[in-house]
């Protein structure tokens, strides 16, 4: 005797023996086939997930992979005959020349949390629409009515590339940065002035008394802060599990949960003059005193690069502080000037002449070794020779960061928000990039403990060696003998800066040093047309929901589909087992049946009547 049991939505107890072999074989026959549709069912409903998932996953990374080849590949030349693309232009008006950059973009598509995907306009020969001009337009502060004369040229060149029938509907926007800074605020009205006044006149574009103006520090560094992270796609708010995440307590919205975004990265910028520092302040912060909260309101950016100012998705908080001194020429210059006033001031009290002759030079330990410089000030002349001395060099230039015993702050005592180093990232620009790749070679992933090794052999490197191994061509094609010189010093003020000044630990693993993202040199403009424009894809979006409500269904309907067949079918499924169940406890009462009026007759007694199933 065989027994079976199978526990499925009801639990089935079936025999097989010799007895009645033919009859209960059909029995078994009848729930093996059950159970073969409920296998069947439940291997279709498996395949059928795998598929869709399958599907929408591989399109979900396909999406991803053509997003990341149109940003490395965006080399083709623009295609000024599509009537989609939109245009706008941007004029950096800076201290030493203007420039002028044109940036396209197609429509909308209509979905409130995408951002417009702008990029630079390139033309037939796929080289990016920019044209500078010197001098800087500062240059014309005593003359303001020569300004619209002077920038003429970037429009007309702009003129040529935008399509005709766009110029009307293409913003201009002329920010003036450093140069005009610097000027008295008269100076600068009146330069504004004669743009407002002349440009309507000679070009179509369209140019507002807003599209022109001086943008502080804070706004260039916070629109080079979006430049960096718009290209870098992190303003991209999807779901994907290979992306870093960190949690966010929106600006205004402290009574409201914190919500989860990508990760965006800081941006470290030290130039010859200057050294900036922006990245995005995730979490409310707390301040030690209230003068440090009115220094922080200077420093602290918050924005909503959305399209709705109801939704806080796209809402950051960035703080932004430029230290001018800290740039890489500007602290040689420092340590220099330094350098000459406290040796002057000691040989005149020991009555030596240390740095006064070439036979008795000044040991510098921030040039590398033997090599030779001057500093010349007021007539006279300090000689320097280089001994090499990396830790030494460091040791010196550590009272230049003006650090204080306060609590959150960094250079020059400035408050600088606390930096959650765990999860973080951190891009090096210019002299960050400069130091690690152009002679250490060194570029990329920054690793504190090998830059260390590196600076320290390339310090204490004879200065003969160093000028063999630059004929050579050894060293980065850029550098020069300048760079060499340098090296030590600027690899250890970079090192300083980072660490001591901003206060990064040596452990830190998270910094990049680069010259471009993606190939592509990235310039604060990018950002300032991407916040400045911000609020057009609303028209796009208006329209795409007047129209698209129906296409927006038949886009997703193939998986509400399935989902809606598989429910049908479990129910059917459900109906027709409960439907054999009903029949089993039938046919089991009727054999039950059968077999009492059986006995009965055996026995010879008259069946009793039984009552039939209701």
């Amino acid at each position: 005797r065989i027994s079976i049991s199978c526990l499925l939505p009801a639990s089935w107890h079936f025999s097989i023996s010799p007895v009645g072999c033919p009859r209960i074989l059909n029995t078994t026959l009848r729930q093996i086939v059950v159970i073969g549709i409920l296998a069947a069912a439940v291997s279709l409903l498996y395949y059928s997930l795998v598929v869709i998932r399958n599907k929408y996953g591989r399109a979900y990374r396909d999406k991803r992979f053509h997003r990341y080849l149109a940003r490395v590949t965006d080399t083709e030349a623009t295609d000024t005959n599509n009537p989609n693309l939109n245009y706008g232009i941007v004029v950096d008006c800076g201290s030493s020349g203007s420039r002028i950059f044109v940036y396209c973009w197609p429509r909308h598509n209509g979905n409130p949390h995408d951002l417009l995907d702008i990029k630079q306009m390139r033309d037939k020969n796929r080289k990016p629409v920019v044209m500078k001009i010197k001098p800087g337009i500062s240059e014309f502060a005593s003359s303001p009515e020569k300004v619209s004369d002077y920038i003429s040229p970037l429009l007309s060149f702009a003129a040529k590339h935008v399509p005709r029938a766009k110029h009307k509907e293409t913003p201009l926007y002329i920010l003036c940065t450093a140069g005009m800074r610097i000027l008295p605020e008269s100076q600068q009205k009146a330069i504004l002035e004669d743009l407002l006044t002349d440009i309507p006149v000679h070009f179509d574009f369209l140019f507002s008394d807003s599209h022109a103006e001086v943008i502080s520090g804070k706004q260039e560094g916070v629109y080079a802060w979006i430049g960096i992270n718009f290209v870098l796609g992190r303003f991209e708010h999807t779901d994907d599990e290979d992306e870093a995440i960190v949690e966010v307590h929106v600006p205004g919205g402290e009574n409201k949960e914190a919500i989860f975004r990508k990760r965006t990265v800081g941006i470290l910028d030290m130039g010859g003059v200057s050294t900036q520092i922006a990245y995005e302040v995730p979490k409310t912060v707390s301040f030690a005193s209230s003068q440090q909260e009115e220094v922080a309101k200077n420093l602290l950016a918050e924005f909503n690069l959305g399209c709705d100012a109801h939704q806080t998705e796209h809402v950051y908080r960035v703080y932004v502080a430029t230290f001018l001194g800290f740039g890489g020429n500007a602290a040689r210059q420092r340590y220099e000037d330094s350098l000459f006033t406290s040796t002057v001031l000691k040989n005149r009290l020991l009555g030596k002449q240390t740095g006064m002759t070439s036979d008795s030079p000044y040991l510098d330990p921030c040039l590398p070794l033997d090599a030779q410089d001057e500093i010349q000030q007021n007539g006279q002349i300090m000689y320097l020779r280089g001994t090499g001395d990396f830790n030494l060099c460091r040791e010196i230039i550590q009272p230049f960061m003006n650090k204080t015993n306060e609590t959150q702050t960094s250079l020059n005592g400035v408050y600088q928000p606390a930096v959650h180093f765990q999860n973080s990232e951190f891009y090096g620009f210019s002299e960050f990039y400069y130091c690690t790749e152009d002679v250490l070679r060194m570029g990329g992933d920054y690793n504190a403990a090998k830059f260390t090794k590196a600076a320290k052999d390339y310090c204490a490197t004879k200065w003969s060696v160093l000028r063999e191994r630059f004929d050579r061509g050894l060293y980065a094609s850029h550098a020069d003998l300048h760079r060499l010189k340098y090296q030590c010093f600027k690899s250890a003020w970079m090192y300083e800066v980072f660490h001591s000044g901003f206060s990064f630990p040596v452990s830190y693993s998270n910094l990049k040093t680069a010259l471009q993202v993606y190939d592509k040199e990235v310039q604060w403009t990018l950002g300032a047309i991407l916040y400045r424009t911000r609020f057009l894809p609303l028209r796009d979006i208006q329209q795409e929901n007047f129209r698209g409500i129906h296409s927006h269904w038949r886009s997703f309907s193939f998986v509400y589909n399935h989902y809606l067949f598989f429910v049908c079918f479990l129910i059917v499924l459900l109906s027709i087992l409960l439907y054999l169940l009903r029949l089993r406890r039938i046919h089991r009462r009727m054999l039950r049946n059968s077999s009492s009026t059986s006995l009965w007759i055996e026995e010879g007694l008259p069946p009793q009547k039984i009552a039939g199933p209701l």
